[in-house]
């Protein structure tokens, strides 16, 4: 079974054709519960996001701040597993046709196993993988597996990246690049700041691939300002707090439908 690397690649070449940036929407798996974070995956995509990253929520998440600590803390004492990350991609991918990728650390795929693990996504329809904590220069034994089973290998680059590593990285890189708005942890943020667009920039010159931005985007005025220069817009926090907020999981579930139109909206008005 082939993974949908070519789906992520088709929807991000239609939304450039469409001269727009794409939506990208993160939710943590297993938050507020397994069934409940499918509903969300599948309310974000009714509302206009075009691409998921589904997060695999994990204890000691480096580059995430406390809105997505406190939803992975929700999904781990509910006992969320790897093999509900696989039923939320499967579920929610048959249900929209939408690309959905899974974000995650590199210790629970070293301990899954990285062939077990690959195949398990492909299996489910994923579309790749971001690896946030993975160098590029330890990642031949991912990308063989991730190659070998049709999906996407997503490396993030940070402002602080020279411009010799940002080639190293975007070159063994697929599906798209993302770029972290600032240095820092996920959240939201009252400016996105100048970081990005010159970010964007330098990993342009490096690559074809298309580059999306991630860290700080909350509101429609936000992203129609990324994406006035990237290629995607990725949202996440603001919709687990919009879920986090509620005060049940249909108002939750109406939350992030509605914030995710608010969003789709931007990103058409760059």
């Amino acid at each position: 079974m082939s993974g949908n690397i070519e789906l992520l690649n088709t929807t991000l070449a239609a939304t450039r054709a469409a001269d727009r940036a794409a939506l990208i929407a993160y939710l943590p798996a297993g938050f507020p519960t397994v069934d409940g974070g499918i509903e969300a995956v599948k309310a974000v995509i009714a509302g206009g996001a075009d691409i998921v990253e589904i997060g695999l929520p994990h204890s000691d998440p480096v580059l995430d701040g406390p809105v997505i600590q406190t939803a992975d803390d929700i999904a781990l004492r509910g006992g969320v597993r790897i093999a509900d990350v696989m039923r939320t991609v499967r579920e929610a991918h048959e249900a929209t046709g939408v690309p959905i990728l899974v974000m995650t650390y590199w210790n629970p795929i070293d301990r899954y196993g990285v062939e077990r693990f690959t195949e398990e996504l492909a299996e489910a329809g994923g579309a790749g993988c971001i690896l946030p904590d993975l160098p590029v220069q330890e990642s031949a034994l991912w990308r063989e597996h991730a190659d070998k089973h049709g999906l996407a290998t997503v490396f993030v680059v940070a402002p602080s990246s020279q411009d010799a590593r940002l080639a190293t990285i975007t070159a063994a890189g697929s599906g798209f690049v993302y770029a972290a708005s600032l240095m820092g942890v996920t959240g939201t943020r009252a400016s996105v700041g100048a970081q990005a667009q010159d970010l964007v920039g330098r990993t342009r010159a490096t690559t074809d691939l298309p580059v999306c931005v991630g860290l700080g985007v909350s509101n429609a005025a936000q992203a129609a300002e990324v994406a006035g220069f990237a290629d995607g817009v990725i949202v996440g926090s603001a919709f687990v707090k919009a879920m986090l907020d509620a005060p049940d999981e249909a108002a939750g579930l109406a939350a992030v439908r509605s914030l995710a139109g608010e969003l789709a909206e931007g990103v058409r008005k760059r």
